[in-house]
């Protein structure tokens, strides 16, 4: 569902109670409107349509991928998104650039972001996030909220990235305004020891490390995986057509095909499509 100036018109507003003005735009999916429109949001766009009219945006129980695609909102101070898909996975990559296996190697990182670069410069006085139930998976995903030097309250519980070793100190060092994450607040003695676990030399190699780990990967492990399934189909249509063969005259036939690196049955798949009578079907 296209997110457009007539959703937001139609979409919930009131004051919370945090005295915040908020809309609401959770899980249209799941509302007797939806009827109308269909689906949930995908994609953040069109918010400029709220004129900055709101304290909180709650994009919850949605179908978002990419935490991207804001205007300037000076008053927002509260991004609610959980329930989410928030990463830009190498598979939605893949999907919309056709020649992606062959532009590959020109792609950037930021042609792989989850989070927007700029999201502090669009939203300056962004305080409060929830990404909870989303897929972030790395740390050096996080950079971009870091750069939001005014977030007090973040939460991404049920992400992977949290089961990352020193997931918490990593976020309490680099966000020095951070009082409360993923609903706990941040003690003191974390922050001593925060600094002084990223303070030191190794420390900052480790830092170096981390913060320049590309999120290409995720393009590698795709590729490789739907090698790997395509090997897997291979090798059991060999094994079948073995199976199957009744006499040696077909298994020699077999052993021509697969030194000349064709895989059994599809040739004779390829010749079926290309016969008359299913030309003229």
């Amino acid at each position: 569902m296209k997110l457009n100036a007539d959703l937001i018109l139609m979409a919930p507003q009131f004051t919370n109670p945090l005295k915040q003005r908020e809309i609401d735009l959770r899980g249209f999916l799941t509302r007797v409107m939806n009827a109308m429109v269909g689906g949930k949001i995908q994609v953040i766009e069109n918010l400029g349509a709220t004129l900055d009219q709101f304290d909180a945006i709650d994009l919850s129980d949605n179908d978002i991928r990419s935490l991207d695609g804001f205007p300037l909102l000076k008053r927002l101070s509260a991004l609610l998104l959980s329930n989410n898909r928030i990463l830009l996975s190498a598979y939605d990559i893949i999907i919309g650039h056709l020649s992606f296996y062959f532009c590959y190697q020109q792609l950037t990182q930021e042609d792989f972001r989850r989070i927007a670069p700029n999201l502090c410069e669009m939203l300056p006085n962004l305080e409060a996030v929830v990404l909870t139930n989303n897929n972030l998976s790395e740390l050096s995903d996080l950079e971009p909220l870091f750069r939001c030097k005014n977030i007090n309250h973040l939460t991404l519980l049920r992400n992977p990235v949290t089961a990352k070793e020193n997931y918490r100190l990593f976020v309490v060092f680099h966000m020095p305004s951070l009082k409360v994450l993923d609903f706990n607040r941040v003690r003191k003695e974390e922050r001593e020891l925060a600094s002084k676990l990223y303070s030191s030399s190794d420390g900052q190699q480790i830092l170096t490390q981390i913060l320049s780990t590309s999120t290409k990967h995720e393009a590698e492990v795709v590729l490789a995986e739907q090698e790997k399934r395509r090997k897997e189909e291979t090798s059991k249509t060999r094994e079948d057509a073995i199976a199957k063969a009744s006499s040696l005259e077909e298994i020699q036939q077999l052993e021509a095909q697969l030194q000349a690196g064709v895989v059994p049955g599809e040739a004779e798949a390829s010749e079926n499509q290309n016969t008359p009578s299913s030309m003229q079907e």
